[in-house]
């Protein structure tokens, strides 16, 4: 699946991209650091976990979206790759719900390719993959990350004290979400309203 508006393209990761990849990211290294998750130490006498390489990464995001747990895509921008947005946690039954991670070049933020990519993802799942609620959880820390979702419209729901493991330890995040019936004419088209407002009439 190719989701795209205008200069902003999602598609689905390939081993192909490792160099482009890697190079995007170890430019981006020390930008990313403080919000990147990280492995926990283990408990004692646990063996340590490694952090995957790019391949092991790859084929897992593949294996979980075959299994309709997960939505991995690259994010491109006028042609070249800037980052990565993934739909994980994807429940069905009762809830129907997913949350959104994503990352992007340090040298496109600002640009409005982030808020684009997430309501592009955010249509595609409501309209044809089906799910009634997207969530963000963010760092409270982590203004860029916290006005890409406050543009978008997600509301804010509150704090999930020591979430997740992130940089080196277990980080307090803020939950933004939004369920399909808060925007019925999709969240691109409310997005492309703010950014590109209609020209009146004379």
């Amino acid at each position: 699946m190719v989701l795209a508006d205008g200069d902003v393209v999602l598609r689905p990761i390939r081993l192909r991209d490792q160099r482009v990849w890697r190079e995007v990211n170890r430019r981006n290294r020390d930008w990313l650091r403080p919000w990147e998750a990280t492995i926990p130490p283990p408990a004692p006498g646990a063996p340590l976990a490694q952090r995957p390489t790019y391949r092991q990464m790859v084929r897992h995001l593949r294996a979980e979206a075959n299994a309709g747990r997960m939505l991995p895509f690259v994010i491109e921008y006028q042609g070249r790759l800037v980052g990565q947005l993934t739909v994980a946690g994807i429940t069905w039954g009762s809830m129907c719900s997913g949350h959104v991670g994503y990352w992007v070049d340090r040298e496109v933020a600002g640009r409005g390719v982030m808020p684009t990519a997430v309501a592009l993802v955010t249509d595609h799942c409501f309209r044809t993959v089906g799910l009634h609620r997207m969530e963000v959880c963010i760092r409270p820390e982590n203004g860029p990350s916290r006005r890409v979702v406050e543009k978008l419209g997600f509301r804010e729901e509150g704090l999930r004290p020591r979430y997740l493991h992130i940089d080196g330890a277990w980080r307090d995040h803020l939950v933004f979400a939004l369920t399909a019936e808060e925007v019925p004419e999709g969240l691109l088209p409310r997005w492309h309203r703010r950014t590109r407002p209609e020209t009146p009439h004379k």
